[in-house]
């Protein structure tokens, strides 16, 4: 009973907080979320904006000045260089520093349930066989970092370091069931709900994950096809949604899959974060 409750308030949160989304394999446009059992790092994405001189006190830095920078031909890759582009390489640097030391996972932490992880650039898979079937989980880490300091820059406001927000992967992800006999695989479309639902002592835990759409699709297929029907939980009979979620559950997505799964996205964007950087300063530098 109190199960059904705290799914059907969820659901009522879901029919004004669900976004549109776009009907590809995986889905990478992220929903907002607070951080639970997720590994997490201290935000410290674009420096300028916490700087006394950044984002906070209206200050953008200058795309254009009226100072020259001449280039230093020194370098035999042929490309230019100025003096803008050793501040920068020196920037970086720093940066890359800085988020090494703040990084908590060197390896990727490993999935409970069996899962066998594959990944593919910034897309990550999951798989399992349970019971003959094989299950998929597909996400992917571009995106999936929300925005949490637009209400303090907005209104000039600067946190002190130890209040500022930490970081925390929060995408979209695709579940995908086949069946040995089946034509067709069926498919969820799944997200982190923008609010979570609180439960109180002696309340049952509500999900922190919700389910916004499920098809049946061609097994295997990246694309998700517009002729097949597509059933929007949006305005779903909660009896049949809480169905739909407990079929989840017996194949291991659940409550625990979901928080590991934001723990696994987290290091693997975060590791992807470092990379870029690293890559953008030996492009930057010609190194």
């Amino acid at each position: 009973m109190l199960k059904s409750v705290a799914r059907a308030v969820g659901a009522g949160i879901r029919l004004s907080a669900a976004a549109t989304s776009t009907r590809t394999l995986p889905l990478s446009c992220p929903t907002l979320r607070s951080p639970s059992a997720a590994t997490t790092r201290p935000f410290t994405r674009s420096l300028w904006m916490m700087s006394s001189s950044g984002a906070s006190s209206g200050y953008r830095p200058k795309l254009l000045t009226t100072k020259v920078l001449k280039p230093s031909l020194s370098c035999g890759c042929g490309g230019l260089h100025t003096e803008g582009d050793k501040a920068f390489g020196d920037f970086l640097s720093d940066e890359i520093k800085e988020e090494k030391k703040l990084q908590k996972n060197k390896t990727l932490p490993k999935m409970s349930g069996g899962w066998q992880l594959e990944m593919n650039g910034t897309e990550a898979k999951l798989s399992r066989d349970i019971g003959g079937e094989k299950v998929t989980v597909t996400f992917n880490v571009n995106n999936s970092i929300p925005p949490n300091f637009e209400e303090e820059a907005e209104q000039g406001q600067q946190k002190p370091e130890e209040d500022e927000p930490e970081i925390v992967s929060t995408p979209n992800f695709v579940v995908e069931v086949v069946k040995p006999s089946a034509k067709h695989s069926l498919v969820f479309d799944c997200h982190f709900p923008e609010d979570e639902m609180g439960h109180g002592e002696g309340e049952e835990e509500s999900d922190i994950f919700a389910i916004r759409e499920v098809s049946f699709q061609p097994e295997g297929d990246t694309d998700w096809k517009e002729t097949s029907y597509t059933l929007n939980t949006d305005s779903l009979d909660w009896a049949l949604y809480d169905h739909l979620m407990d079929f989840l559950a017996d194949r291991g997505v659940d409550n625990t899959f979901a928080d590991e799964l934001m723990e696994l996205s987290t290091a693997v964007e975060h590791q992807e974060y470092i990379k870029f950087l690293e890559d953008l300063q030996g492009f930057v530098k010609c190194s």
